[in-house]
């Protein structure tokens, strides 16, 4: 088995390594340092959590080492840019750790904070610099800093920097470096664009993958639970109930849908914290360090804050919302089952998130097994899904229903809403009525016989079952309660696999 010694690192590296009790590589690691070492280009896609951050950080530090140069002022030897704050403060804080033993230094510059402690720093020698590109942008052209000497260019989670739409600031700061440079870019996925990108950034690259373009990790236990939006607060009260729950990390599509959440919970009584980017940066700070510690148990968070996350013992992720971009799916579930530990991912799906599950399914090639429904599914994943239509005109819906409660199955038809005018006896006009009004077609002007409206049999045996008018309590269906719930619950009777040990509550 190849160790961290065999890979030709320099010797203040290993002592770091060894430092922290890192002996062995990760695949990525043991990929992608030999390379990097002998100068060339590399594009690596692994999920996150595998150890990218080391891939490149190594043999990063190694070549700076070998080659000592004296640097102009405000100048940097090399650029590692990143999506977001959570992650650039994560790889400098990791350059600290593997540079400790050498006189490299390094700096992170991101949004969100007062920019003059970062233009200070960078008054001083700095040799790394990691940032987000909308804040280097700014210091740019403030000349704060020089991007002239770049020896290293790294492009970490370089799919999510596409999905934030950083494409124009990366196409400008690519003219503001040199083109005889060393490039690495790490992605977790690998779709068309990234390779667009990378065609256009390396220069014969070598590329190394430790597993599948858009692959879950194999240990992550996948379900979802179909059910309607406005049962879903009810829902995951309950989900995040279970006393196998560690920690968890619930995926909201939106800022304010996160900061909902989090209120939500706190009238069931569970304590929780959002992160993303309307948060100032003390605020997410506070959250994400409450969250390591143990203190906080429960943070919910948007896709922007997603990747900066890197928490071990995270034993469940919630996708409240269900992402609309399919690799997003992957990342979000990356942060748990992370070193060799085990995890489960919930997914809710309403009617009309249909689509975004069946294209996770038809990226991931996994079927997500489903543990919970709502009347009108079987718990099996149908080819059309249900039409949610609400109905116009005379207030009938099909299939569905609207904002007052679940929807029957297709084809079944029950009683009328309690309000809704009951059909007349034929012959009867309502009086002080208009022309057509109470169900029945107005009396012909040439005196003719009057068309009446058929009225559908009502046949007791279609009427709504006493199931059907309970399953509405405490805002969650009996199926979904008992099938969502029960399967979590039972998971408690089992023996643990991750061997992580249970925090007392």
């Amino acid at each position: 088995m190849t160790k961290f010694t065999d890979l030709g690192l320099a010797e203040p590296l290993l002592k770091a390594l060894a430092a922290e009790g890192y002996e062995t590589p990760t695949p990525i690691q043991a990929q992608a340092i030999p390379p990097i070492l002998q100068g060339r280009d590399l594009l690596g896609a692994a999920q996150t959590g595998t150890g990218k951050t080391a891939a490149f950080s190594l043999p990063m530090l190694h070549r700076l080492l070998g080659k000592p140069r004296q640097m102009p002022a405000r100048a940097v030897r090399a650029l590692i840019l990143s999506p977001t704050r959570e992650l650039a403060a994560q790889i400098e804080a990791s350059i600290r750790t593997y540079g400790q033993f050498t006189t490299l230094r390094s700096t992170v510059i991101f949004g969100g904070v007062p920019v003059g402690k970062q233009i200070r720093a960078l008054g001083d020698k700095v040799d790394i610099l990691v940032a987000t590109p909308g804040r280097l942008l700014d210091l740019v052209d403030q000349r704060a800093v020089s991007l002239r000497e770049i020896e290293f260019l790294v492009l970490d989670e370089a799919d999510q920097m596409l999905d934030l739409g950083f494409i124009h600031a990366l196409r400008r700061i690519a003219t503001l470096i040199p083109k005889e440079r060393h490039t690495l870019l790490f992605s977790a996925t690998m779709p068309k664009p990234i390779r667009e990108i990378a065609s256009a950034y390396l220069t014969d690259p070598v590329e190394v993958a430790v597993a599948p373009v858009a692959t879950t990790a194999e240990k992550i236990d996948q379900r979802v639970i179909f059910t309607e939006a406005h049962d879903k607060p009810a829902l995951l009260a309950k989900t995040l109930n279970v006393p196998e729950l560690e920690r968890a990390i619930v995926f909201t599509r939106t800022k304010h849908g996160a900061d909902k959440v989090v209120r939500q919970l706190g009238a069931s009584g569970i304590e929780a914290a959002a992160i993303h980017g309307n948060k100032s940066q003390s605020q997410r700070e506070r959250a994400l360090g409450a969250f390591r510690d143990g203190s906080l148990r429960i943070l919910v968070a948007t896709d922007i804050a997603a990747r900066g996350i890197d928490v071990d013992g995270i034993s469940h992720v919630v996708n409240f919302d269900l992402p609309n971009v399919s690799e997003t799916y992957v990342h979000r579930i990356g942060r748990t089952a992370r070193a060799g530990a085990a995890g489960i991912a919930i997914a809710f799906c309403t009617p009309e998130e249909r689509g975004d599950l069946a294209a996770i399914e038809k990226l991931t090639k996994v079927a997500i097994t489903p543990i919970g429904e709502v009347p009108y599914w079987d718990g099996r994943t149908p080819k059309k899904p249900p039409q949610n239509q609400r109905g116009g005109g005379r207030g009938q819906q099909q299939n569905g229903g609207g904002r007052g409660g679940p929807g029957r199955p297709q084809g079944q038809q029950g009683a009328r809403p309690q309000g809704q005018q009951q059909a007349r006896p034929q012959g009867q006009q309502p009086r002080g009525g208009k022309p057509g009004e109470g169900g029945q077609r107005s009396q012909p002007a040439n005196g003719g016989p009057r068309q009446e409206r058929h009225e559908r049999p009502r046949h007791p045996e279609r009427a709504p079952r006493p199931e059907q008018a309970a399953q509405r309590k405490d805002g969650v269906s009996a199926k979904e309660g008992l099938g969502g719930v029960a399967f979590l619950q039972q998971r408690t009777q089992q023996p643990r696999t991750n061997g992580a040990r249970r925090r007392a509550r």
